[in-house]
């Protein structure tokens, strides 16, 4: 009844979906829906349906209507389990980018866009666009469940008065996205979900105008795998961004110290004698052609991010010589980046969530194996051994930071946690800071909040989905405006080598932002740095 009287004075319903004007691509009418102020286009193909390990292909002019008021199925997702303590898996779950249990069903036909803009906005606009990148340590994900995020960012941006269209793209992920090994190397056809990335945001300086975009500001945004991925595109191509986007905002995530695609080859050979294709003249063909089930079976037993190995992927973008022209971590060192503002950002427990999957980790002699087995096979034990005491066993020392003897749920889950956060997160987003801000704009965070969450404390992810949404309006302005400050508050200063500043978020919501100098851990992260140079996973 209430919606009715609404419709009688207004002509439109609060809350239901309403059918908005058409959008026209080419030779194509998109339909969309309305529903709570914004309007959304869901589920465009960007590319035409991929063919298993070959790169995208760009897509013949839109034809005919298409119904985009749905999402499009997410991508093959590697089966992952949620953690066997209840506060963990509550915290997997609260995180899309830690959570594995796709809301979509899944196809390798799953190449798809969606744009979201205020309900007001039509083709006369010329708004700033953020491009959404989704994480899922490439193993998972898809853009369905960041349904909620995506449309509060919009609705937030029209009540700052900054309105802003914002665009998300699935990509394949997993062994589907990136495959490794030196077949893949030879056949050119490494890191397949950073060219689907790569065409999506090709997609968006192409055709986002209709929809009222500006193709010239374009910002990518992109947390945990999501920001690795935006890390790869400002480095692609040695840093040739050809004009497709024009700022980034990062967070938990930067370039990875991974080396080549044959440094995989282990999970190509494992996929390959899994399938029956051992025989094959050409295994790569004979992986193209088995059928799909029986390839994703072997793919889901091979190492996730919520197994003993953790962090150190099976598959994750890697040096091809075409996309990535060298190591990430070298690219970076050697200033190869796109010349774009950047905001990069790290939770101050970065490790702790992937922590939980080696508790049998007890002992010092035991954290020792672990690290120089699954982490650091190739490196000497003698240029090992600065490592344990930067990472001690004292559970005072270890993540969750600042919280003594609390969390300590093994004698060495700390101490894991502190070397796991740093070794993948933190010291890498220092890298990169430390490089890109010797030539373009910077600016980095530190999220201290929900630092009381037992055992995880500021965790990986927490600043996307603690409840006051606190960074939305961070990501907002610097869409907008390339610069992180709101005007209200403690100013952010920019991050450059000389200073180097922290804009640092405390545990307590209500306690302003402090600003330090990002120097802490400064020995752990330069031998971390060196490490990884020299020995990339």
């Amino acid at each position: 009844m209430l919606c009715l009287l609404v419709l009688a004075f207004t002509g439109t319903c609060l809350g239901a979906a309403l059918a908005p004007d058409p959008v026209q691509l080419d030779n194509a009418t998109v339909y969309g829906l309305t529903n709570n102020s914004v309007t959304s286009f869901l589920g465009i193909p960007y590319a035409s349906p991929p063919v298993r390990f070959r790169p995208p292909q760009i897509l013949g002019p839109y034809e005919g209507s298409i119904n985009a008021t749905a999402y499009g199925p997410s991508c093959p997702q590697q089966k992952s389990l949620l953690s066997s303590s209840d506060d963990v898996a509550a915290v997997q779950k609260s995180s899309p980018a830690l959570n594995a249990a796709a809301t979509a069903v899944q196809d390798e036909d799953c190449l798809t866009i969606n744009v979201y803009r205020p309900s007001f906005v039509g083709a006369d606009y010329e708004l700033p666009v953020i491009a959404w990148i989704y994480g899922g340590a490439f193993e998972f994900g898809d853009t369905e469940q960041y349904d909620a995020q995506s449309v509060r960012i919009v609705q937030r941006s029209v009540a700052l008065g900054y309105p802003v269209i914002l665009v998300s793209m699935n990509y394949r992920v997993s062994a589907f996205g990136f495959l490794p090994g030196k077949e893949v190397y030879d056949a050119g056809v490494g890191n397949l979900g950073l060219l689907d990335q790569r065409l999506a945001l090709q997609w968006i300086n192409k055709y986002i105008g209709a929809f009222g975009g500006n193709s010239s500001k374009v910002m990518l945004w992109g947390e945990s795998a999501g920001s690795i991925s935006v890390a790869m595109q400002l480095i692609a191509y040695g840093g040739n961004s050809t004009d497709l986007f024009h700022a980034a905002f990062m967070q938990s995530g930067a370039v990875v110290p991974v080396g080549s695609l044959d440094k995989g080859q282990v999970y190509y050979d494992f996929l390959v004698n899994e399938t029956g294709c051992t025989n094959s003249n050409d295994t790569l063909d004979c992986l193209r052609e088995v059928p799909y089930k029986v390839l994703k079976d072997a793919v889901d037993k091979t190492p996730n991010v919520f197994s003993y190995q953790s962090l150190v992927l099976a598959y994750l973008p890697r040096r091809d010589d075409s996309f990535l022209l060298d190591d990430p971590q070298k690219l970076a060192q050697d200033g190869r980046f796109a010349n774009v503002p950047t905001v990069s950002g790290n939770c101050d427990d970065e490790g702790t969530v992937f922590s939980f999957f080696q508790l049998n980790i007890t002992t010092d002699a035991q954290f020792r194996d672990y690290v120089s087995q699954i982490w650091l096979p190739q490196v000497p034990a003698a240029e090992l051994a600065p490592l344990w005491s930067y990472y001690p066993s004292d559970p005072r020392q270890g993540s969750p930071f600042d919280t003594g003897l609390l969390n300590a749920i093994t004698p060495q889950f700390k101490r894991n946690a502190a070397f796991q956060g740093d070794a993948v997160f933190q010291a890498p987003r220092r890298l990169f800071l430390q490089n890109l801000s010797k030539k373009q704009k910077a600016w980095f965070y530190l999220s201290k909040r929900a630092k009381n969450s037992l055992f995880v404390g500021s965790y990986h992810g927490s600043d996307l989905v603690t409840e006051e949404h606190f960074i939305d309006d961070y990501v907002i302005n610097f869409a907008v405006n390339h610069n992180p400050n709101t005007g209200n508050g403690i100013p952010w200063p920019e991050y450059t080598i000389e200073s180097p500043q922290a804009y640092t978020f405390p545990p307590t919501r209500n306690d302003p932002p402090v600003v330090a100098l990002d120097d802490y851990r400064k020995d752990a992260f330069a031998y971390l740095t060196n490490i990884s140079l020299k020995y990339p996973i």
